[in-house]
């Protein structure tokens, strides 16, 4: 992808790719969606933008390998940090997630984020 300045928009630009983060018995729900669309990333894939979408899930992060900002365009989403800390997060909201950090990541109603990762 070329290093330019460029709009994020909360609607896809071209085709959705499938996504293969979540494993299928994490999902909640009969609907076992995951779509990503990256906007940018450097050639070392140190940094990737983009957004992504999914259906109700529930999952544990042990350990997350990245740093990740991400902001809420729609759904809903509960995190409960390592010490019990539960956020709920809905559109307009913006977390970071740091690298290290475990957590359980809970998507209550279909969620879609821009995201920035950092490796």
């Amino acid at each position: 992808m070329p290093n330019t300045t460029f709009r994020i928009s909360p609607e896809p630009i071209g085709d959705w790719e499938v996504g293969d983060l979540i494993p299928k018995g994490c999902f909640t729900t009969e609907d076992q969606t995951e779509l990503n669309q990256r906007f940018y990333e450097t050639t070392d894939e140190s940094i990737v933008t983009g957004i992504w979408e999914c259906a109700p899930c529930k999952f544990e992060v042990e350990n997350s390998t990245v740093d990740e900002q991400m902001t809420i365009i729609s759904g809903a989403l509960t995190v409960v940090n390592s010490d019990g800390a539960e956020e709920k997060f809905t559109a307009g909201d913006v977390l970071f997630t740091s690298k290290g950090s475990s957590f359980t990541w809970e998507v209550t109603e279909r969620l879609r984020k821009f995201y920035m990762i950092a490796s």
